[in-house]
């Protein structure tokens, strides 16, 4: 099994982006099956059998949102959601239904497929972890769109976020850049990417304000803040989450 192509199904109506997609998969080790249409989209991806799936939102015959919420309602896979630019509601309505992740059009074949190997690695993780404790009380469970990483735990859908099953505090913009952080594992951002993505418009001291806010997350999440292991510095280039 462990010698296996991840298996990717992509929903995708789009014949250049689906194409794109599917090639840039396969150069890169993964096995591509592809569906174009909501209803068997959703069919396909019921049957199970992947690893992940990639979802357009904007489908024919049933949309993504009701791809997604069927696809969480019966089996546990990484759902990672392919949005248009500028879209914010449709990325938090996609989130709150149980998507893992989303990507943004236009985007490059590096990042998606960066995403779909950080996502694929997590869920295993996840489930390596669970079968670990299977032994544990019923009341345990594993909930497919939340973000675990080592000790700390970030529920999307609620806000919340979890170090050693005890609830931090976090306020909106902390919230906000550690779940952008977290959604793009392994990936550096520079500050300028960082302040644009998470203040836009709002002017609150400028880019400074970035460094301001990766001290106030390690010391509320790392052990040693000194010494961060969620939260890191790239010397010259900016910032990343690992797990």
């Amino acid at each position: 099994m462990a010698n296996e192509r991840p298996r990717i199904l992509i929903i995708e109506d789009d014949d250049t982006i689906a194409e794109l997609e599917r090639d840039f998969l396969e150069i890169n080790g993964f096995e591509t099956m592809r569906e174009s249409d909501g209803v068997k989209g959703m069919e396909r991806a019921l049957s199970g059998g992947f690893d992940l799936i990639l979802l357009d939102l904007m489908l024919p015959g049933i949309d993504g949102f009701h791809i997604c919420r069927a696809i969480r309602d019966k089996i546990n896979v990484p759902i990672l959601m392919v949005t248009a630019r500028g879209e914010e509601t449709d990325k938090i309505r996609g989130l709150g239904l149980g998507a893992d992740d989303y990507i943004t059009k236009p985007f490059t074949p590096a990042e998606l497929v960066a995403r779909i190997k950080s996502h694929i690695a997590r869920f295993r993780r996840i489930l390596e972890s669970a079968g670990a404790s299977e032994s544990a009380p019923s009341e345990s469970k594993i909930i497919a769109n939340d973000i675990i990483a080592g000790d700390l735990t970030i529920n999307p859908a609620a806000r919340r976020v979890f170090v050693s099953e005890t609830e931090i505090e976090l306020a909106n913009k902390e919230y906000e850049l550690l779940f952008f952080l977290a959604s793009n594992p392994e990936i550096v951002f520079d500050k300028e990417k960082i302040y644009n993505k998470i203040w836009g418009e709002d002017m609150y001291g400028g880019i400074n304000t970035v460094k301001e806010h990766i001290n106030r997350l390690r010391k509320k999440i790392e052990k040693d803040p000194a010494n961060p292991v969620h939260i890191q510095t790239v010397w010259g280039a900016g910032y990343r989450f690992c797990g």
